[in-house]
């Protein structure tokens, strides 16, 4: 090999390592003493460059907006939860009871979708710092059922979980809703009377927290989409719910080196599987 092909190589590479680590710079270049190659080679890195920057800038807006959002419709939000509370306290007719049901609950699943949008968003920018600690994952479980509970029990359905004293690196608060969302997504679609079974699995490199149902399941081909932001699957149409738990789960957990998965349960219903390092 010639020396100005691996002068120009080794450039090349220079520049791939730059553009990779995000510290290219097109000043550092100059294209007249450059090769046609290098030429191109310099002109995508700084088109990829412009273009993550305005990824990354768009990204803030839109966390920036989701914010403002959530702030501005705190209050409205908190005062018609209010107002609800105290006409379901009213000698109200059968008609009217109905009406103010349905409003107690299209708005709690408006102010739990906000809450939900500012939390995808502020993950997605990297607003929120996870701190991933070795622990047990014991008292994080116990937390999450606890607060499922009388979903559940709304329903008598049985959450079962025997203590495995089993350890993990996680960030415990994050992690506690990642939980939730996929105990509350098993409680919602499993019938009344079932149960719904947690269990831990150790594994050399990550431990295992699985959460079972007896509920409708999912079509194979529908597996991956179901942790696909808003995607609702094709026999929960009708059902009550705005389809972003199971994504801010997939994100929390992918975002402390973990990973879920889901498939069908024998004989009915879906297992969850959220592997956490250890």
């Amino acid at each position: 090999m010639m020396f100005s092909e691996k002068k120009v190589i080794e450039r090349l590479d220079k520049m791939l390592d730059d553009g990779m680590n995000g510290t290219f710079e097109e000043s550092e270049y100059d294209e007249t003493a450059l090769s046609k190659l290098e030429s191109k080679w310099l002109r995508f890195l700084t088109s990829s460059k412009l273009s993550y920057q305005k990824t990354l800038d768009e990204k803030e807006k839109l966390a920036e907006l989701i914010s403002d959002i959530s702030h501005q419709t705190k209050t409205p939000l908190a005062n018609i939860l209010l107002y609800t509370q105290l006409l379901e306290e009213k000698n109200l007719d059968e008609e009217c009871c109905t009406l103010v049901e349905e409003i107690s609950c299209q708005s709690k699943k408006l102010d739990f979708l906000v809450q939900s949008l500012v939390k995808t968003s502020r993950l997605e920018t990297g607003t929120f710092q996870m701190t991933a600690l070795p622990g047990n994952l014991d008292t994080m479980i116990a937390a999450a059922i606890e607060q499922i509970l009388p979903y559940a029990e709304s329903k008598g359905i049985r959450v079962i979980y025997e203590p495995a004293s089993q350890n993990a690196v996680f960030d415990s608060k994050w992690t506690q809703e990642a939980l939730f969302n996929i105990l509350d997504n098993a409680v919602k679609y499993s019938p009344e009377n079932s149960e719904v079974t947690v269990k831990v699995e150790p594994y050399e490199m990550f431990s295992c927290i699985l959460v079972s149902d007896n509920g409708i399941g999912i079509a194979d081909d529908e597996k991956t989409a179901v942790f696909g932001r808003f995607y609702r699957g094709r026999n929960v149409k009708d059902r009550k719910g705005v389809g972003i738990g199971l994504y801010l789960a997939r994100q929390i957990i992918e975002e402390q080196g973990g990973y879920i998965t889901v498939e069908s349960a024998i004989p009915k219903g879906l297992v969850f599987r959220i592997y956490l390092p250890r």
